[in-house]
């Protein structure tokens, strides 16, 4: 089962961030942040490198393959 969508949800909230907001830090749109919260689309590669440098994770978090 594909972890993402709700690692990216539990992350941003965890940060008090709304999904503008963490769209307007990486230059995206709402409603990119929103699909991909939905689980509608996956980021390419480079956003999944942004996300985890921006949430100070690993990508193997984001993804699910690691609990912290």
């Amino acid at each position: 089962m594909n972890k993402f969508p709700e690692r990216l949800k539990l992350l941003r909230k965890e940060m008090g961030l709304t999904q503008t907001e963490l769209a307007e830090k990486l230059g995206l749109k709402q409603a990119t942040v929103a699909k991909w919260e939905k689980g509608e689309r996956t980021p390419y590669i480079d956003y999944f490198i942004e996300l985890a440098k921006f949430f100070n994770c690993t990508i193997d978090f984001l993804v699910g393959l690691v609990d912290f």
